[in-house]
């Protein structure tokens, strides 16, 4: 067995990184999984909920890099993994975790995809999905609204008081990174590049 391909999709908050991951794995159901940088943020049940609420979480420290290449380094040497998962209306991890097994591809999505060397030196392709700052903020406060229980003032102070310093910090220079700039998350043309890559993929696996 070959070692599974891992493409990197990294961009800044609601910038549709998780919706280009959809469609590729839309296209190879089968031969597709996606692990979500996100699942990785550091627990903190020892914190408070308000202690929890102030933590910035777009900087690298608050995410458990060292679990996710250690996992991605299973992965590839053909072993499952347990992601852990996190539940963003707790500010914490759940407690419970989901059996990965290895796949012909795995996408790993997260704002910080980039960021460290060791990580980026895995992946096979590396996507940074761009987009409009005020798309992104509308995008996010849907998201976190309709999704993670939060209210729009909270999501507003939380993103003007470290998601957008944050951005320009950590996510926005790693674009000089990417193998493929994209521009938002339904783009089609750039879906039918990476799909080419993972066509060909398949095939080596298969012969």
């Amino acid at each position: 067995m070959l070692k599974p391909m891992l493409i990197g999709i990294a961009g800044g908050t609601g910038s549709g990184k998780s919706t280009f991951a959809e469609g590729l794995r839309a296209l190879f159901p089968d031969k597709i999984s996606i692990v979500s940088f996100d699942n990785y943020y550091r627990p903190q049940d020892h914190m408070t909920m308000e202690q929890r609420q102030k933590t910035n979480y777009d900087c690298p420290d608050a995410l458990d890099t060292d679990l996710l290449i250690n996992h991605l380094r299973a992965l590839r040497a053909g072993e499952p993994v347990r992601v852990p998962k996190y539940d963003f209306r707790i500010h914490t991890r759940s407690g419970e975790d989901t059996l990965l097994t290895p796949t012909p591809v795995i996408l790993v999505d997260g704002i910080l995809a980039f960021h460290d060397e060791r990580l980026r030196e895995m992946f096979d392709i590396k996507i940074y999905v761009d987009a409009d700052a005020d798309e992104r903020i509308l995008r996010r406060l849907r998201r976190d609204v309709t999704e993670r229980g939060r209210d729009i003032d909270g999501v507003i102070a939380q993103y003007v008081g470290t998601v957008k310093i944050m951005h320009g910090i950590y996510v926005e220079p790693t674009k000089k990174y990417a193998d493929l700039i994209v521009n938002g998350g339904r783009n089609k043309t750039a879906l039918d590049v990476v799909a080419a890559r993972i066509v060909k993929k398949i095939e080596q696996n298969e012969e």
